[in-house]
């Protein structure tokens, strides 16, 4: 655990008490702060009692005097669309909102780091698609090169809940937009941008305050080095903001969508081919095309990604390249669950939103669809030109016959996964891919995207077995 620095012998309120919301608490504790805690779920309430917290009613007139700041879980808003009653009171008593991200960031580094030969670093790795993928695919490659390195943030453990970093150590960071726009402290020694596209817009009341809850990570802290998805109009202003001219490397320019050029650092993926090159020069290549844990173009956006957050981290081409052939990809994300009578079936139950999904479409050939949840804002019309190699659409969701009627390929309504898994088997032939992606969220009919890519993979599974049988 990482104990929380500067609130000794202080109350800090905390709200929301899920994996961040009780860990922070936690680490409060540890640091010598006097947490009061506060959740509109009565279980969430009687669990933090049991811990031994003080649950103290934070909607309650005064319940802000004498607390020096809130800390506040990602999900719960705090400007747009409406500020939490909560978060409202906080700002009117003028106690300073915080997040479990901002505590992080100030209190990682203690005295005993004067004594470490190689400081610990820190990677953060934010944008809308393929974060998870690429902070994953990092910790994988610093593993594989014999590196101690632990993996947290919007991906496996809460930040507070890492063991403190030892000499030479890496910390990787996922971290989304909810995280990074309310963290006071966000100081990263290598900051990673993969790309932009529309999501969660109600939160940030559009897409400027999407990117610039995502900048933030770039601009509160100044990390040694930037790594810059600039296959959108975003990342290239972005790299241009924090470059000091054409060749300052401190910004690490990737692309999966064309070749780079010029004196700076770039990492580029072209034709199924990683190309990094420096000073007008090309220093290394790697043929991505055969390494099955990265189908496909996206997969090959998060390599160049983590490839150069590694160079960046001082690891050498051919280290990283045993790490990238070795990545087995991450549940949920073009993950493949089976393979059948010439059939594969993948599960890409993350792809959430039009932009992901369109990626996962052109990772495959031959593709029997999987798709539908609660649709997000924007509609669909922007998937219709990534339908080509699309044999046929079987729609799930409880409003699967208005998702169907906005695809311009043939769809069937199935609702239910188990039927739009029985279906595409019923139809799939030799060369064919099962693909689940959904391009929508998954709370109409799960708790989560999680949840939804098992039930698919559980009907491909329990289906299969019974055919062997």
């Amino acid at each position: 655990m990482i104990p929380v620095q500067g609130f000794q012998d202080q109350q800090v309120a905390v709200l929301g008490l899920g994996r961040s919301g009780l860990t922070a608490a936690r680490a409060l504790t540890a640091g010598g702060a006097k947490p009061l805690v506060w959740d509109d779920n009565p279980a969430a309430r009687e669990a933090a009692e049991a811990e031994g917290f003080t649950v103290t009613d934070l909607r309650k007139q005064g319940a802000f005097d004498g607390v020096a700041t809130l800390i506040t879980s990602p999900g719960i808003p705090h400007l747009y669309p409406t500020p939490n009653p909560v978060i409202a009171a906080a700002l009117d008593a003028g106690v300073p909102v915080d997040n479990d991200i901002g505590l992080f960031f100030r209190s990682l580094a203690t005295n005993d780091w004067n004594r470490f030969d190689t400081p610990p670093r820190v990677v953060a790795i934010t944008g809308s698609n393929g974060k998870s993928t690429t902070s994953a695919l990092l910790h994988h490659i610093l593993e594989n090169a014999g590196k101690t390195a632990q993996l947290a943030g919007n991906i496996g453990r809460g930040v507070l809940d890492l063991d403190p970093p030892g000499d030479g150590d890496v910390i990787v960071l996922e971290l989304s937009s909810y995280q990074t726009e309310l963290a006071r402290a966000l100081t990263p020694d290598v900051a990673v941008f993969t790309n932009l596209s529309p999501d969660h817009l109600d939160r940030h009341a559009g897409m400027g305050g999407y990117f610039a809850a995502k900048r933030r990570l770039f601009s509160e802290g100044g990390p040694d080095r930037a790594v810059i998805g600039v296959d959108e109009d975003e990342g290239r202003f972005l790299a241009g903001q924090l470059s000091e001219g054409p060749g300052d490397d401190r910004v690490i320019r990737i692309s999966s969508a064309r070749k780079l050029s010029g004196p700076g650092w770039s990492v580029f993926a072209r034709k199924g081919f990683l190309v990094e090159q420096r000073k007008a020069r090309q220093v290394a290549s790697i043929d991505l095309r055969d390494i099955a844990g990265l189908p496909g173009v996206h997969n090959h956006q998060n390599a160049c990604a983590a490839y150069a957050a590694a160079r960046a981290l001082g690891l050498s081409p051919k280290a990283i390249e045993a790490g990238l052939r070795s990545f087995a990809g991450l549940p949920h994300r073009s993950q493949l669950i089976a393979e059948a009578g010439g059939v594969r079936y993948v599960n890409d139950s993350k792809a959430t939103n039009i932009d992901s999904a369109i990626k996962a479409l052109a990772a495959f050939p031959s593709i029997r669809w999987i798709c539908g949840g609660l649709e997000k804002e924007g509609g669909l019309q922007a998937l219709n030109a990534a339908t080509g190699s699309v044999k046929k659409a079987y729609v799930i969701g409880r409003e699967a016959a208005g998702f169907a009627l906005q695809l311009d390929v043939e769809a069937e309504v199935c609702t239910t996964m188990a039927e739009a898994v029985r279906q595409a088997m019923a139809d799939a032939e030799e060369g064919d891919t099962v693909l689940l992606a959904p391009a929508a969220a998954s709370f109409d009919q799960y708790n989560n995207f999680e949840e939804r890519g098992e039930d698919f993979a559980r009907e491909v599974r329990t289906r299969l077995d019974a055919r062997e049988g």
